[in-house]
Formats: C-alpha cells, structure tokens, sequence
C-alpha cells in the first residue's frame, strides 16, 4: 500500500457497532440527561391534576422520548464545539470527541438526526409549542451558552442557565399546551441552583478550566468572591423553593423537604465561604444534585400524597 492509498474502513464487526455505540451514546451525556428528562417528568406531573389516566401516560412518555432525543442532541454538540477545551480538562478528555475517536461530521449527522427527530415527535405526537420551546432550549444552550457566553464571560452560567431551567416548562407545555405561571416558578429554582452548583465544582476544578482559557468565575474573580457569590445564591435560592407552598402548588410535606434541604444547602455554601477545601468543594457540589433531586421529589410526592 502506498502512503497515497486510502486507509481501510474498519470492519462492521459486532464489537465495533458496540463500540461505536458507546461513544456516541457517551455524547448524549446520559447523566445530564437523566436528570433533564427527570425535571421534565415533574413538570409533566404537576400540569395534570389528580392521577394521570392511560392518556396522559402515553402522552407524557412520548414527550419524555422527544425531550431526551433534542437534549442528547444539543450534548452531542456541545462535545463537538468544545472538544479542544475537553481535551485539555482531566474531567472531560474522556470524551470520544476530545479523544478523536469521532469525526466531526459524523458527530454533527448524529446531533442533527437527534435534534431532528426529537423535534418531529414533539411536534406530530405532542404538541408544536412544546417542540419550538424545546427547539429554542437546544438553541440556547448548544449555540448561545457553548459558542457566545462560555469562552465569552464568567456570567456564562448565569445567563446560560436558563437553557437548563427550562426542563419543567417543557413538562408543563407537553401536558397543557401552555406555559403557566407554576411552571415558571420550576423554571425559576433550577435557575438559580444552576451558578452554585457548577461554580462548586469549577472552584475544585479551577486549574482544569484555567488550562482550557475558559473564564469561569474562579478564574476571573478569584476563589473568595466565588464562593461569597455561592452563599448568596443559596439564600436567594432558599426563598425561590418557598414559592410553590406560597402559591398553593404544593402542601407541608413539600415545605418541610424544601426548608430542610434548603438549610443544609445553606449552610455548605456558608460554610464553604468561611473555610474553604477542594473536599468540601466536592461536598457542596454533590449535594447540589442531592437537593434538586430531592426537591422536586418532594412536590412529587405531595402532589400525590397530600
């Protein structure tokens, strides 16, 4: 073979479409999007007075599908946009992209044949208003938080976050058909856990996003100020998760997970501020995960309970 001779495709063998499965699976950053597609459900669940019946079932899964394959779809290229920086961060180089294992057009085919069917499920089998919020989500996040914000400002997750919010609205829409004020009220606590959760984690991976040039908030304004900024959006976070019990979408089972919960997230960002460790870092962003989790578990529960 000459060094002009074009190099031989791999063989189709079954441990290779496993292999490429894999990969293109780890694109879709399952993680995230468990977590996506779990505050999607909630929203979903809320919309719908009472026990949902076989309708609303069905409906809810399909929903549930045509969110997951448009947020797989704007993680796909979120990989491919920044696969220069996961390569450089010892979290991220992992990634098939960082490593080469994938070529950009096929990643680009992949996001789009996601975002694409994602769209057309949505918008055949559930509802077009759910598909263009869920189309402007991916939108926002894949293009106007990973191309414009992020390499841009240390607001990046402030402003970007709002893409990560809207999980719960696209539940509501998919449910109703319209976006009401108590969905906006989900929107608003996932925007404001949003900046400290990933500042926690950004201040223990500092000189991971430093290497990569991105300016995170550690980077740009130092380690004290972030953390001062973590407590307060604790406290401020504190009063948003009081509003469901406020506007009588939830009842006390509710308000005592969120006052506990609250609390305790409190106190790690205060106690982060005070004295700060790359552990108590780790801490205070795992709990990040505990808190929305259990939080939105929590007006689950109530919903059906109380």
């Amino acid at each position: 073979m000459t060094p002009s001779d074009p190099s031989p495709a791999p063989p189709l063998s079954l441990p290779f479409l496993v292999s490429r499965w894999a990969q293109f699976y780890a694109l879709t950053k399952p993680r995230v999007i468990q977590l996506i597609v779990f505050c999607a459900l909630i929203g979903m669940v809320l919309a719908v007075p009472g026990v949902p019946g076989l309708a609303d079932l069905r409906l809810a899964l399909i929903a549930s599908v045509g969110i997951w394959l448009v947020s797989g779809a704007a993680a796909a290229f979120n990989c491919l946009v920044e696969q220069g920086i996961d390569a450089k961060m010892r979290r991220t180089s992992w990634r098939p992209t960082a490593q080469g294992q994938l070529d950009d057009r096929l990643t680009l085919a992949f996001s789009l044949a996601l975002c694409s069917l994602g769209s057309w499920i949505l918008y055949v089998w559930v509802n077009p208003l759910t598909m263009w919020l869920t189309f402007a989500t991916f939108v926002g996040y894949a293009v106007v938080y990973t191309v414009i914000l992020k390499p841009r400002t240390p607001q990046n997750i402030v402003i970007g976050g709002a893409s990560g919010a809207m999980p719960p609205v696209l539940g509501w829409a998919a449910m109703t058909g319209e976006v009401g004020p108590e969905a906006l009220i989900l929107f608003l606590i996932i925007f404001l856990w949003t900046p400290p959760h990933f500042w926690a984690l950004a201040l223990y991976r500092v000189e991971d996003y430093r290497k990569s040039g991105l300016p995170m908030l550690p980077v740009t304004h130092g380690n004290e100020f972030t953390r001062l900024q973590i407590f307060l959006y604790t406290l401020v976070l504190f009063a948003a998760c009081l509003l469901p019990f406020v506007f009588q979408m939830s009842g006390k089972l509710y308000l005592v997970a969120a006052v506990a919960l609250s609390i305790v997230f409190c106190w790690y960002g205060w106690k982060l501020w005070r004295s700060y460790s790359d552990a108590l870092a780790r801490k205070t962003f795992r709990f990040s995960l505990i808190h929305l989790s259990l939080l939105f578990a929590a007006l689950l529960l109530d919903h059906y309970l109380v």
